[in-house]
């Protein structure tokens, strides 16, 4: 497995394998914002008009792990704050394609946002996960401490259920 960054040319470059990773996410359950039906023109938009612009300014940081040959898995660093909380990040999108699962790939990238994170002088990361979901435990396992659920904050990507979010956060040193 090979964790590397990318910039929004590469991204743009690669632009149809992201979409294919966030389309077979969404598809197989992941809360990570998007909602059935889902296009993979939708995930090329997602891609193309939401994370782009930012990596463009400097304002997030893209990871993303190739295993066997394939784009595996992807999470962003939010870099993007307000003056007074610019010591602080958040952890967003934080996929693994669900051919890939189970092979470490979430925590190595996790491993590789919290050392970028410190070298961009972040000592507080912060992130929100679906209640009961797998990646609540990996979170906890990492060191995320949560402070709270709010209830109903959005809708499953299969329903119309409205799930809870859990608020995460982790000091780093």
């Amino acid at each position: 497995m090979h964790i590397e960054e990318l910039s929004a040319a590469d991204l743009a470059r690669e632009i149809d394998a992201f979409a294919a990773l966030l389309h077979a996410c969404v598809h197989a359950g992941a809360s990570i914002g998007f909602i059935l039906p889902f296009s993979r023109d939708d995930a090329r938009a997602f891609w193309r008009d939401k994370i782009v612009p930012g990596l463009s300014a400097g304002a997030r940081r893209l990871l993303v792990a190739r295993h066997e040959g394939m784009l595996a898995g992807t999470v962003q660093l939010g870099l993007d704050a307000m003056p007074n909380q610019r010591h602080r990040g958040d952890v967003s999108k934080l996929m693994v394609h669900p051919d890939a699962r189970r092979h470490g790939i979430a925590r190595r990238l996790m491993a590789e946002l919290e050392r970028i994170a410190r070298e961009e002088r972040r000592t507080l990361l912060t992130l929100d996960t679906r209640e009961d979901d797998a990646a609540e435990p990996l979170y906890r396992s990492l060191g995320y401490r949560a402070v709270g659920v709010i209830p109903r904050y959005a809708r499953a990507p299969e329903s119309e259920r409205l799930d809870g979010t859990v608020i995460m956060f982790k000091e780093l040193s």
